[in-house]
């Protein structure tokens, strides 16, 4: 039978006697090394499902707290069905990637609703969910209910190629359908799961990522892996060099102007209210709550550019004043500089024009908001606490040296 167009047969490269001792080591290896983690103590099928949700793009350091929370805070798929948007972001806050989050509530309110409470155990079904991609569902399917199905994230990438010693980039096309054919066929029929998880094990722990982290004691550490002699690249000694990525654009940077808005009192120390907006579900961090602002246009200076945002956003005519601080934050597409200002709006109506919901708080409430990460930031600068973000204290003669030097750029 002729190949596919575009395919790409890594799978072939291994033998079926190395296939079974792959199988055979690492499986065997993972059940006396495993890490003792609360998802690997329960056979709930939500439980794993958040788990996985949690740990995509996500450190099991990082992610064991907020698992911890949100399972105490959601203990069943029902009490996740029935929460409000505003309670699971503000439980996720600080993990990054909000969208997880809503898709994950808005799956279970499926299940609720269409499945009688009960995760799916049907791989089809279950992948038809909100946010439910081909990883998850093998991962999800595999372990909680023992489906022989792949779980293809970026450390089994990683792995798989290196034992295959694939050359290719593997970011897409052919060669990633070839990644996924393999690791289908790794996959042993008796314990998916227990293998899916091992194979996540193996490049945590032994099989790391290369490049300048392993100056640091990362890399692949082969001396102690559990199945070396059947890594294809080791064998060639080309194991540092995979996988192979293409290279990377570089990442834009973006200047921001933020507004901490104030009604009421005299602002900051003397009472008042800050507004805050609520973020369009579309948008990203969407359903998210911060302090109003957005991208400086060219030729603008960072106070014009937060009268003008306030005007778009929420149709407020603002006084702009005093510089707070400067936030940098970095997202995987994004770097981003928020230049924040104080300000006060005495007059008008806060309107939801570029947001969702515009709201006045008092500066105590603030932190029971879900904000995103740069805000809670913006937050500790507004409570006085101690920022560790560079630059703060240049910001406003940044900005006022601009404006000295183009005069346009201080209107509007």
């Amino acid at each position: 039978m002729a190949k596919r167009r575009g395919r790409k047969r890594y799978i072939d490269r291994l033998s079926a006697a190395r296939h079974r001792l792959l199988r055979r080591r690492l499986l065997g290896w993972f059940r006396k090394a495993k890490r003792d983690l609360p998802w690997r103590r329960t056979r709930d099928p939500y439980a794993i499902w958040a788990a996985e949700v949690l740990l995509q793009q996500t450190q099991v350091g990082t992610a064991l707290p907020y698992y911890e929370r949100f399972l105490a805070r959601f203990p069943t798929i029902q009490s996740l069905a029935r929460a409000s948007d505003e309670a699971v972001l503000k439980t996720w806050q600080g993990l990054g990637y909000y969208r997880r989050a809503l898709n994950l509530q808005a799956a279970a309110r499926r299940v609720v609703g269409e499945h009688g409470g009960r995760v799916p155990s049907d791989p089809a079904v279950f992948a038809a969910l909100p946010g439910v991609g081909r990883y998850t569902c093998g991962a999800v399917q595999s372990i909680a209910f023992g489906r022989r199905l792949a779980a293809l994230d970026g450390n089994a990438a990683r792995i798989i190629s290196r034992w295959l010693a694939v050359t290719e980039a593997i970011s897409g096309g052919a060669a990633l359908r070839g990644l996924w054919e393999a690791a289908e066929a790794l996959v042993p029929e008796g314990s998916p799961g227990d293998w899916n998880q091992a194979v996540m094990e193996l490049g945590s722990a032994v099989c790391m990522p290369r490049g300048p982290a392993s100056r640091r004691g990362r890399g692949p550490r082969c001396g102690e892996c559990p199945v070396a002699e059947v890594c294809i690249a080791r064998a060639k000694g080309i194991q540092e060099r995979i996988p192979v990525r293409r290279r990377r654009k570089a990442v834009p940077h973006i200047e921001v102007g933020v507004g901490i808005v104030w009604r009421g009192g005299r602002g900051r120390r003397g009472g008042g209210r800050v507004l805050l907006c609520r973020r369009r579900p579309e948008a990203m961090l969407g359903g998210l709550w911060e302090f109003p602002g957005g991208k400086r246009q060219d030729g603008e200076s960072i106070r014009a550019c937060i009268r003008r945002e306030l005007r778009e956003e929420c149709g407020l005519e603002v006084e702009v004043g005093e510089h707070l601080v400067d936030v940098m934050h970095a997202y995987s597409h994004l770097r981003v500089t928020l230049r924040c200002y104080h300000g006060r709006a005495p007059r008008g109506r806060a309107r939801a024009l570029g947001c969702t919901e515009a709201r006045w708080v008092r500066p105590g409430e603030i932190a029971e908001y879900p904000l995103p990460a740069a805000d809670v930031k913006i937050l500790r600068a507004l409570r006085g606490e101690k920022n560790s973000e560079r630059g703060t204290r240049n910001a406003e003669r940044k900005d006022k040296g601009k404006t000295r030097r183009d005069p346009s750029r201080h209107s509007g």
